[in-house]
């Protein structure tokens, strides 16, 4: 069944323009049947010559073709003649028929078919030189595999060549849906695609493909799982390809199919030979279904790569794992790493994979970054029976990121006892330096999940040893390792409390300037930009904690799931500072966020910071007893972390505070060891709910100066001073501390702390010089409206009030910025700001941003 496709037929055209027409391409590309609908439809004489394999004389060729030229009615003069002797053609004759040729009105299209068997050098030196004196009165098409023995440059660079190869002989995805139609098939456009990308728009393919499915009950699943070994296909390619070529070529053929892609040193490597190079050539030369990739690089046609490596199981039973072998070893000192462990797994040899990974500093890539899954996926059938340090510290890592920590440490353990019994020569596998790299990487994310700071230390100084053991284009290749180490290093010292210390590993790694930005180092950014968030929560920097958990939020965005430990530490933070703004219901959707399905591992730090949370919203919420279940964690680790255990003890306080029991509420916060700024004014406020405000403001006498505590912890404490005055009777001072508050809350919109403090500060909050400084913000904003005009209503207030990250897209908004202007501002996402706008839309009851500013403008709230 032939589909005539336009597109060639047009293009073919060209040939009645240009002397030589070459038409190349793969056996069953459909090139003769191209060319004999395109020639019939011609008004003028065709003379078609399909060369015979087996006699390729000269006078025999030039025999045949004379005798077609007067077959289609080309009238020669008898000048021209015959050749006599088989072997050889007179020139006299060849000159003759050019000279009759070239006085025609009319060019002769003379179509030599199977071209590719013509192999004579002298056969392609008479007919280039009676195509050249022959002028307009003849157009040569060639139909051929193979490149034809002519001057094609020449050719080329006058413009006097037509051209139609092999890649626009395929088929397009719409041409191969009607073919399939033709053969009473209708199927799905995703199917053929998936069809045409298979067999790479192969004419004969398709062809053979449709015939097989439409014998199949279900022709669509027939085409998506057929097994091209076992098909017509096969017969095809293995006698039409593989058959025509000499042994050596056949051998080279099915041992490269084992191999995605392939230069000649790595054919040479899989065949020990040594003449790949002029093989490959020539079978791209040939279209024999070997594609040139470029760069001396080359692959096989899919199909025909599927039936060889079936045909290679056959012939050669048990060699496909030695060939994988063969290949890994010659890739893990010239190619890529991916392929190299690809190829090892692939053979079961799993030292030398292993080896391979240890030795490139993978160990990074395979924690985390955008390889991290394939890398993975390579060891996933990795038994227990390989042995050796590198395998251990795959396993360790493997076990560590899945979060079976356990298993990790074993198999940690087992790789550290292997390269100190063993010691490593240089040129053994894997590399000693980079192995001891490796397990002191491993080591750090073991002590972070662990929460054993003076184990991330020892493993950090380890490092630090080694860096200049290693070398510098295996550190220059894999920055994510710096990244990690300080990463883990970091969360450790946070675990630990030394806040200071851990800042300086965790801003190592999110300075740009410091640690390059790639898609290998952002999840390693991306967690310390959410650890140092949760430092700047823990201090009480609600503004600064939003930021940088949103920038944390953004990288993710932008990077998609990069790491085991994911964006939880980021959300966890957001959420709580939505907590501590009595935003409860964004709080709770930032919450259950971090409930998702969670990949890998979750360190104390994250689980900590989800207990807090989740014990915050409880209290907040009147559930006191949820709330301090809540907050205790059931994380085991080798270090106590004085703020996980401040916080659970400020949270078992205010619960005693809410049940009524101020003398219980002090008793927990004084058995945290250290003096926590928060735990400190927990029990100012305990001894001043106990009755007794000069003990709770002693207590606060007693703190640090201001500067080492933000306005989370500054506010309760001004509070607590500004409640005991009240008691006093001291109303200056009372409004004095708390018009102080305010100030201090309103940039961070802090509002829990109004909330915890009590009915007392109502009237206080009421009193007029205290009432504009909470307006709007913390209480209702009472602005003077404007006279209504005749026949103009009110503008009414918004039915929900503004979240403060919806205040500050609207505020840019009224600045004329973009929304890729507030996304860069703001460092989240433009997706983000959209979301935004469509609340703050809502909210207000504007369908467009001028409406959105004039309305904010009206109701105050710019």
């Amino acid at each position: 069944m032939f589909l005539r496709r336009e597109r060639l037929g047009r293009h073919l055209d060209q040939a009645l323009r240009t002397p030589l027409t070459l038409v190349n391409g793969a056996a069953g590309a459909g090139k003769t049947l191209l060319v004999a609908d395109w020639a019939t439809g011609r008004d003028r004489p065709v003379a078609w010559l399909t060369t015979d394999a087996t006699d390729q004389r000269p006078g025999m060729f030039w025999a045949y073709l004379l005798q077609s030229l007067r077959t289609s009615g080309v009238p020669l003069p008898a000048g021209p003649g015959c050749p006599a002797d088989p072997d050889r053609v007179p020139h006299a004759l060849l000159a003759r028929l050019a000279a009759a040729l070239s006085v025609r009105d009319r060019p002769v299209i003379v179509v030599l078919d199977q071209y590719d068997r013509v192999t004579d050098q002298e056969i392609a030196e008479q007919l280039e030189f009676v195509l050249h004196h022959a002028g307009p009165g003849m157009r040569l098409v060639l139909v051929t595999r193979t490149e034809p023995l002519l001057p094609l440059h020449r050719y080329r660079a006058a413009g006097d060549l037509t051209e139609v190869r092999d890649a626009e002989l395929t088929f397009t995805p719409e041409e191969a849906a009607v073919l399939l139609a033709a053969h009473g098939l209708c199927l799905p456009a995703h199917a053929v695609r998936s069809l045409v990308e298979r067999t790479r728009g192969w004419a004969a393919g398709l062809r053979l493909c449709a015939l097989a499915a439409r014998e199949s009950p279900d022709p669509e699943a027939y085409l998506k799982e057929f097994e091209a070994d076992r098909s017509t296909v096969a017969d095809f390619l293995l006698a039409e390809v593989l058959a025509r070529q000499p042994s050596e070529t056949q051998d080279l053929l099915l041992k490269v199919s084992v191999l995605d892609r392939f230069g000649p040193a790595l054919a040479n490597a899989l065949t020990e030979r040594t003449d790949a190079e002029p093989i490959l050539a020539g079978l791209h030369r040939e279209n024999a279904f070997v594609e040139d990739l470029g760069h001396a690089w080359y692959r096989l046609h899919p199909l025909f790569g599927e039936i060889l490596r079936a045909h290679l199981r056959v012939s050669s039973p048990g060699l496909e794992p030695e060939l994988h072998r063969r290949a890994a070893v010659w890739l893990r000192h010239s190619g890529s790493l991916a392929e190299t462990l690809g190829h090892g797994a692939a053979a079961g040899d799993w030292d030398l994979t292993a080896g391979a990974l240890i030795d490139d500093l993978a160990i990074g890539e395979l924690l985390a970054g955008p390889r991290s899954d394939g890398l993975n996926e390579s060891f996933a059938c990795m038994g227990p029976a390989a042995t050796g340090p590198a395998t251990d510290l795959v396993r360790a890592a493997r076990d560590l990121a899945r979060g079976e920590t356990e298993h990790g440490l074993t198999h940690l353990r087992r790789a550290g006892r292997g390269l100190e019994q063993e010691p490593l020569a240089p040129g053994d596998v894997p590399e000693p330096a980079a192995a001891r790299l490796s397990h002191a990487l491993l080591e750090t994310l073991a002590a972070r999940l662990t929460g054993s700071p003076g184990r991330a230390e020892t493993a950090a100084r380890e490092a630090g040893r080694l860096w200049q053991e290693v070398p510098a284009r295996l550190l220059h290749r894999h920055p994510e390792l710096t990244a990690l180490l300080q990463t883990q290093l970091g969360a450790t010292r946070l675990w630990a409390g030394q806040f200071d210390d851990a800042r300086a590993a965790l801003s190592a790694v999110t300075d740009r300037s410091v640690t390059a930005s790639t898609a290998t180092t952002a999840p390693a950014r991306v967690d310390a930009l959410g650890l140092l968030a949760l430092i700047d929560y823990l201090n009480g920097r609600l503004g600064r904690a939003e930021r940088r958990a949103l920038a944390a939020a953004a990288g993710t965005e932008h990077f998609g799931r990069a790491g085991p430990l994911g964006p939880d530490v980021g959300r966890l933070v957001l959420a709580a500072v939505a907590v501590e703004r009595d935003e409860l219901r964004q709080a709770q959707t930032l919450f259950d966020a971090t409930h998702g399905p969670r990949h890998g591992m979750c360190d104390p730090v994250t689980e900590a910071g989800r207990a807090i949370v989740a014990a915050r919203l409880l209290l907040a919420r009147g559930d006191a007893r949820g709330a301090v279940e809540a907050a205790r964690s059931t994380v085991v680790t080798d270090v106590v972390s004085p703020w996980a255990q401040g916080h659970a003890a400020l949270i078992e306080s205010a619960a005693h505070l809410a049940e009524g029991h101020p003398e219980a509420a002090a008793e927990p916060l004084l058995a945290v060891p250290g003096g926590q700024a928060a735990c400190v004014v927990g029990i100012a406020r305990a001894r001043l709910a106990a009755g007794r405000p000069a003990a709770a403001v002693a207590a606060l006498d007693g703190l640090r100066p201001e500067g080492v505590a933000g306005p989370a912890v500054t506010v309760r404490a001004t509070l607590v001073r500004a409640q005991a005055a009240d008691a006093a009777g001291d109303r200056a001072t009372t409004h004095r501390l708390v018009a102080r508050a305010l100030r201090e809350a309103r940039g961070e919109r802090l509002r829990r702390p109004f909330v915890e403090a009590g009915p007392w500060i109502g009237p206080v909050l009421d009193a007029p010089p205290l009432r504009a400084l909470s307006a709007g913000w913390l209480t209702p904003a009472a602005p003077r409206r404007p006279e209504p005009r005749p026949g103009k209503r009110l503008c009414p207030q918004p039915v929900e009030e503004l979240s403060g990250r919806e205040r500050e897209v609207l505020q840019r908004l009224a600045q004329m910025m973009s929304t890729e202007e507030i996304a860069a501002d703001l460092y989240v996402s433009v997706n983000t700001v959209k979301t935004h706008l469509k609340s703050v839309y809502r909210k207000l009851a504007v369908n467009r941003r001028g409406e959105a500013v004039r309305r904010a403008r009206e109701l105050r709230l710019l």
